[in-house]
């Protein structure tokens, strides 16, 4: 959906914040930016101030620096800054440094993606995703660690949930709430109709990266508390997205949650917090396969 050319500099800034919030789930649909900020309200509603002064920050950087407007207006520059934002909401308590280090990295964020994009463009680099809300993320709950800063008290953990039909489901919606830090079924609800007003074949592959992720967890025996409060899910639900909306093939998903699914019990073993990193990965490695077999391809087939 292009930006309307009548609006208000101001309304274009907001759609473009929506976007922004959209962006996180690879779409550029402003209603579903609404709905992906109501899930926040709905599951967590102090990580939203968070949210939005990166989302802004980052948004305001990129037309400082005269990036190009129509990426701009679709939210390629606001979802990193709004995850680093939910992160740091998600840590730290609200003190005076807090918005400076949301500011601070949500700036850099669209610092390090314009130079990325532009390779990508020009020299076919494979996509950034989320590549720098997770690099300022390691560095950020590093520095965390380093400094001793207080962190914010977690919310308290719900008893053991026993396996059922229902638990099932919940734990599905859970996988899409997971990709913004939430665990709340109903957040996770309010996510899939956000999905669904952009692109029904998206939020259909949503489910199915979730309830696969969720699947193949319990299958292989991993903890089942994580499994239910849909950690294992999100980053398999991401792949899905991202893989469905360039392969028409089936396979090649379903490839990408596996492979998404595989790679997150590494991270725990390097001791860094997986984040949205095992997603990456996954379509890194699909697509540079993709890309590798099509000049393998082309360059064996014989010219006229």
């Amino acid at each position: 959906m292009p930006p309307l050319p009548t609006s208000h500099p101001t309304l274009q800034s907001l759609r473009a914040l929506l976007c922004g919030f959209a962006q996180i789930f690879l779409q550029q649909h402003p209603g579903c930016g609404v709905l992906v900020a109501l899930a926040i309200i709905i599951g967590a509603p102090e990580l939203l101030p968070g949210a939005l002064l990166g989302g802004l920050t980052s948004m305001l950087v990129a037309q400082r620096r005269s990036y190009p407007q129509a990426d701009i207006a679709i939210g390629l520059y606001g979802y990193n800054g709004i995850l680093i934002g939910l992160l740091l909401c998600l840590k730290l308590p609200w003190t005076p440094l807090l918005p400076v280090l949301i500011s601070a990295s949500a700036a850099l964020s669209s610092l390090l993606l314009a130079p990325w994009m532009r390779r990508m463009r020009q020299h076919g680099w494979l996509p950034a995703f989320t590549f720098p809300f997770v690099l300022l993320g390691w560095l950020l709950l590093a520095l965390i660690v380093q400094l001793e800063l207080p962190v914010a008290q977690p919310s308290h953990a719900p008893e053991q949930p026993q396996l059922s039909v229902l638990q099932l489901m919940l734990a599905v919606l859970r996988g899409l709430g997971q990709v913004i830090f939430l665990d709340s079924p109903l957040a996770g609800l309010c996510l899939l109709f956000g999905l669904r007003l952009a692109d029904g074949r998206t939020a259909l592959w949503a489910l199915l990266g979730s309830s696969a992720g969720l699947a193949l967890t319990l299958l292989s025996g991993w903890p089942s508390d994580g499994a239910l409060a849909g950690l294992y899910g999100y980053n398999a639900t991401l792949a899905a997205i991202a893989l469905a909306q360039v392969y028409r093939c089936p396979l090649i998903p379903a490839g990408g949650i596996l492979l998404a699914l595989i790679l997150q019990p590494s991270f725990s073993a390097l001791g860094l917090p997986a984040l949205t990193m095992p997603f990456i990965l996954a379509c890194w490695l699909i697509r540079a396969g993709a890309q590798s077999w099509h000049r393998a391809v082309k360059d064996s087939t014989p010219t006229g």
